[in-house]
């Protein structure tokens, strides 16, 4: 007699074509080139996920799980990623600006040449980000306290 198990939670499938809305399931799909503006994605799993070129000003990712997310060349303008897990994500060539990134999980993202002018970086774990040639003026630091000053590209001063 043949005995068939299945584990009890085992994860399904993303869903790639669902809607962007809160908590869709897009792990390992290939969002390129959508247009994201204001969707609400908050609580969304999107780890591995490519988002390369995509428009995503004011998007709200609020919490997402975006674990080796990229982001490359995207427009985050205005994003809120507050509390989001952002942990080896890339954001080469990222429009940032003005982004709420607090208590964000940025350990090792990548940010080369990104766009963080007067972004919020509040509380944000950021040990190993590689902020090289990333524009940081007028960006709130991890402290909550220091405004990065113009000119501050790859570091805050």
């Amino acid at each position: 007699m043949a005995v068939l198990l299945v584990a009890a939670g085992a994860a399904s499938a993303a869903d790639c074509t669902a809607p962007g809305e809160p908590k869709v399931d897009w792990q390992r799909c290939y969002v390129d080139g959508r247009d994201l503006s204001g969707h609400d994605l908050s609580g969304a799993r999107l780890r591995e996920t490519s988002f390369q070129r995509s428009l995503m000003a004011k998007v709200r990712l609020i919490g997402a799980d975006a674990y080796r997310a990229r982001f490359v060349s995207a427009t985050l303008a205005g994003a809120n990623l507050d509390g989001a897990i952002l942990v080896e994500a890339d954001f080469t060539k990222t429009d940032l600006s003005g982004a709420s990134l607090k208590q964000a999980d940025l350990r090792r993202a990548k940010f080369f040449r990104a766009n963080l002018q007067g972004a919020d970086l509040t509380g944000a774990r950021m040990l190993g980000a590689d902020l090289l040639n990333a524009d940081l003026s007028g960006a709130r630091w991890i402290d909550g306290q220091r405004i990065c000053a113009p000119g501050s590209i790859g570091q805050c001063n």
